[in-house]
């Protein structure tokens, strides 16, 4: 079912070097081949168009699901539509994410729309990952939204990563938190050569007592390009946090667009932006304990990005 190519992909965006235990939805090329549910969590596919509904019973603890896509096929073109139910009092660990490999001439693009809610007292953490590969001259492409609903008490942490090789992306993230609910983003992202990525993310702090955090971590090498849009709205007693900080080198280009709204005299809202280059006290210090230039910029950057 899974050959080397295949398991090598999974273990970049999933970290799975075998089938994973508990609940899991594997998809390659634009097909399903591989599914299991359990006792507490159910994954059905959709009935009016591809993607799949998953299901967490109320009150599931310390369980997970893993719902990683690949594709291996140049040319082709994956769109699926994923929505989740994370049940009331429920603690549950979600693992997504794409890795491509191209090696043809053709274009190779995934699009998702993923649809959360988050009952009351519920906890998600979400992680999703990009990878791309390949040598053939066509782009590795994804396009991925995210719809988050946290209800009352609920939490809900996203871990965005993007490490390596996609041509280019656009993700829009949208979060809306209502009484005492808590979000926790973290987005690490590297671009090199001509890559180009794309990152919006918006969250309506709704309720009374929601909170937010964002925090966004990039490198730009090369000609690479980078622009991201972060946006909060605060509409009742709330506190919110944005960070975005880049590292530019080369001949890069980046954007960041923090912007805070507030609607509710409560609402106590903080954004922050830094673009720099590496500090050279930081490499000179590096390459006074025996790394070369390069290794010393490598160290820096893995930290960064971590």
């Amino acid at each position: 079912m899974l050959n080397q190519l295949d398991k090598r992909l999974l273990e970049m965006v999933a970290d799975l070097h075998e089938v994973p235990q508990g609940a899991y939805n594997i998809r390659k090329n634009g097909s399903g081949i591989g599914r299991n549910t359990t006792g507490n969590i159910n994954i059905v596919s959709k009935a009016d168009k591809s993607g799949i509904d998953i299901i967490v019973k109320p009150g599931t603890i310390n369980e997970s699901v893993h719902i990683p896509v690949i594709l291996s096929t140049a040319g082709l073109q994956d769109m699926v539509y994923n929505s989740f139910d994370i049940g009331e009092g429920s603690d549950v660990v979600i693992v997504a994410g794409c890795g491509i490999h191209n090696g043809g001439d053709e274009n190779s693009q995934h699009d998702g729309v993923h649809d959360f809610i988050v009952r009351k007292g519920g906890k998600m953490r979400y992680v999703e990952k990009h990878y791309g590969e390949g040598d053939g001259k066509g782009k590795k492409i994804l396009n991925p939204k995210t719809i988050i609903t946290v209800e009352q008490d609920g939490v809900a942490e996203i871990d965005l990563v993007q490490i390596k090789g996609v041509d280019q992306t656009r993700r829009d993230t949208e979060v809306y938190l209502h009484d005492n609910a808590r979000l926790i983003v973290t987005e690490r992202l590297l671009t090199y050569a001509n890559q180009e990525a794309e990152s919006k993310i918006t969250v309506e702090l709704l309720g009374k007592e929601s909170t937010a955090q964002i925090i966004s971590r990039s490198v730009a090498q090369d000609q690479s390009k980078q622009i991201f849009y972060l946006n909060m709205l605060g509409k009742n007693q709330c506190r919110g946090h944005i960070q975005c900080d880049s590292i530019i080198m080369d001949q890069a280009v980046v954007r960041a667009v923090p912007e805070i709204s507030a609607y509710h005299t409560d609402a106590q809202l903080i954004h922050e932006a830094a673009i720099g280059k590496i500090a050279s006290e930081q490499i000179l210090k590096l390459m006074s304990l025996g790394l070369t230039e390069e290794e010393a910029e490598e160290k820096i950057l893995e930290g960064f990005l971590k």
